[in-house]
């Protein structure tokens, strides 16, 4: 309570609301515009350092590694997967909360939300370990992140699926089927594009073709996209939820 000349002023909280889709679309926003960020500003001024290869064939495309380890392009992406990394562990107990609301103690499903949320986090650090530790500083605790994230998306993504189809078979909501539907095409294509970037890496490796190393970039891109459009469909499957700031304090007499 504020008094002063006679006059009472109360202290209310201050509460914000934003859209549960709103705050999924600005999650997956921030590493998408980063990473294209990175690219684009690597092609245009780093371009040599960006697409040199060990074998020195033609590149033309830089990978996501050699693009967020130059500067300022590795401060950029550190912005964006800093800021983005707090609301994307919100999401992850927002998905645990659901699932343990949906299934309670029901197998296979109950343990399998207790497996989805670790794979969560352990995604996020992976991708942490990879963005703070570049490929130049500390090359093993770089790649060691990036084993890290790919283990724990592909996994997270399985999971994910297979609770999603436990959803929709006890759901009236038709737009938990077109959740479902969408995570496996995404889930299938991010495969996809997985083992085209792992095939053009070991041909490049292997016989040094001029072009291969562009091939696995381009791939690389659609495998970082398409799991980012993955954790797009929570627009989907909490678009009618809101999240609450509440910022409140005890009233004092002054």
């Amino acid at each position: 309570m504020l008094q002063g000349s006679g006059v009472l002023l109360q202290e209310r909280p201050l509460d914000i609301k934003v859209s549960f889709s709103a705050c999924a679309l600005g999650t997956v926003s921030l590493p998408l515009l980063g990473l294209i960020a990175c690219v684009v500003i690597s092609s245009i001024f780093h371009f040599e350092d960006a697409t040199g290869t060990h074998c020195q064939v033609p590149n033309y495309l830089p990978s996501i590694s050699a693009a967020i380890s130059l500067s300022p392009e590795c401060y950029i992406w550190r912005f964006c997967i800093g800021l983005h990394s707090a609301p994307r562990l919100m999401v992850a107990f927002t998905y645990f909360r659901f699932y343990k609301i949906c299934f309670d103690t029901r197998f296979p499903e109950s343990p399998l939300s207790c497996l989805n949320l670790a794979f969560s986090i352990f995604e996020n650090i992976g991708l942490l370990l990879l963005t703070y530790v570049s490929s130049s500083e500390t090359y093993f605790v770089h790649k060691e992140g990036f084993v890290l994230f790919i283990v724990s998306s592909l996994t997270y993504m399985l999971i994910t699926c297979r609770l999603w189809k436990s959803v929709k078979r006890y759901s009236l909501n038709p737009e938990d089927a077109k959740s479902h539907h969408w995570k496996v095409r995404l889930l299938l294509l991010n495969l996809c594009f997985y083992g085209f970037a792992g095939f053009f890496y070991w041909k490049h490796n292997v016989y040094c073709e001029s072009g291969s190393y562009t091939f696995f970039a381009l791939f690389e891109y659609l495998v970082v996209i398409s799991n980012m459009a993955f954790h797009l469909t929570a627009m989907w499957d909490f678009k009618s939820q809101e999240i609450v700031i509440v910022s409140s304090s005890d009233n004092k007499n002054f």
